[in-house]
């Protein structure tokens, strides 16, 4: 139902196996780009996410290893005829990135939308959440839901007079032929959850928005516990502080992300991790998994 892809899982400066920040989430064929360091088309035509049914980038903040790659994706858009209009997010300060960025890339044949994500938006049939994070700028992290309508209960449905030719619009959450979808659905059901939150300190606005999300894929950028100094002067997270956060807010997965490119071993810091959360992932260029709905 929801594929993420990680398309880049380094921080500061690619590695020969380690691109720049990036990830995707996709639906039904369209996705979004969450973050578009150095490299990220690499990525996208590598691990197969397609570049042109991209709906919008959101971006976490504007240090050069998460937006570097922006213009040229821009101009590879151009290139393929898209005529689509493609909508830039970001936190405070985007109306200043904007302006270079479309100076590098030239006139394209399509709109280019920027918007500062500081309320809640939809993105094709998701709905997203920004949220703060402490980082040394303005900086914000996403939380994407795909919501899951109730259950549809074919009785009512018949009780209500309701043509069978109406039906599965109706189950799909939409109105059709005078008839509404509260008329034959139950209560909303769990659907599904991913968060994304690079280049911060553990905070609690991070556990809140992560709270029983189905993944959380986190800044992780040291893998030593003796670098915690660092992490707390630089605005980032230490491996075994980003398990401890997924443990608090009882996620169901976590993928490390965004590692320094000083850790060229993931499994020390996975190793830390892994002792408050023991189902913790050492992410990596290309790593993906398709999420379902509960089964029920």
């Amino acid at each position: 139902m929801l594929k993420v892809t990680l398309l880049g899982t380094g921080g500061t400066q690619p590695l020969p196996d380690r691109a720049l920040a990036a990830a995707a989430v996709t639906v039904a064929g369209r996705s979004v780009l969450l973050d578009c360091g150095e490299g990220t088309q690499v990525g996208l035509r590598r691990y197969g996410v397609s570049a042109y049914r991209l709906s919008a980038v959101l971006l976490t903040h504007y240090h050069g290893d998460h937006i570097l790659g922006l213009p040229g994706l821009l101009q590879t858009l151009g290139s393929l005829n898209r005529t689509e209009p493609l909508t830039v997010y970001g936190p405070a300060g985007l109306d200043a990135v904007a302006r270079p960025v479309m100076a590098l890339a030239g006139a394209q044949p399509y709109p280019v939308l920027w918007r500062e994500a500081d309320a809640p938006f939809d993105v094709d049939a998701l709905k997203i959440t920004p949220f703060p994070l402490e980082h040394r700028v303005p900086c914000c992290g996403y939380a994407l839901e795909l919501p899951r309508a109730g259950r549809f209960d074919p009785a009512r449905a018949r009780a209500a007079g309701i043509p069978v030719a109406y039906w599965k619009t109706l189950q799909k959450g939409a109105a059709a032929g005078g008839f509404t979808p509260e008329q034959v659905l139950g209560p909303p059901r769990r659907g599904l959850k991913v968060v994304y939150a690079t280049d911060t300190r553990p905070c609690a606005a991070l556990e809140a928005a992560a709270r029983d999300a189905d993944l959380l894929c986190m800044d992780a950028t040291y893998a030593d516990d003796a670098d915690l100094p660092k992490a707390r002067l630089y605005g980032h997270t230490t491996c075994r502080e980003a398990g401890a956060l997924a443990a608090a807010a009882a996620v169901r997965r976590l993928w490390l992300t965004h590692y320094s490119a000083a850790v060229t071993d993931t499994a020390p810091g996975l190793a830390a991790a892994r002792t408050a959360y023991p189902l913790a992932l050492a992410g990596y260029d290309g790593m993906a998994q398709e999420l379902e709905f509960d089964k029920e």
